[in-house]
């Protein structure tokens, strides 16, 4: 699999992924079981899209799942910022979990706009 060990988006979205598995253990202890289950989901989520968009079966089903990735991200950015502000997870956790997203976030809408703009060719 060379084309997603070296796809950028790729990469970040697993990493985060991974990010997102450890907080929800950590979370596993506060007794908070629905939210962890919501942000374990659509942060694990980002990644599994990203991989189904690379083996698409054409340019407009890469484009659905990377925009559906998108969304999953933006849900993950929205149960970070509740998890944050009930003081679940610390300034300094949320400040590095939430500039992970925010950059996954910008690479996907770049993503989304070249596959779009390259379609119309």
């Amino acid at each position: 699999m060379k084309e997603v060990e070296d796809n950028l988006i790729a990469y970040k979205s697993k990493a985060f992924a991974i990010r997102i598995i450890n907080l929800y253990q950590y979370l596993g202890g506060k007794r908070i079981n629905a939210l962890a289950n919501q942000i374990l989901r659509s942060g694990t989520s980002i990644g599994a899209n990203v991989r189904e968009a690379i083996y698409g079966y054409s340019k407009s089903d890469f484009t659905f799942k990377m925009t559906t990735a998108l969304k999953e991200t933006c849900e993950t950015q929205y149960w970070l910022d509740l998890l944050h502000e009930t003081n679940y997870i610390n300034g300094k956790q949320y400040e590095s979990m939430i500039k992970d997203c925010d950059e996954i976030a910008k690479l996907l809408t770049s993503i989304i706009k070249t596959s779009k703009n390259s379609n119309q060719i």
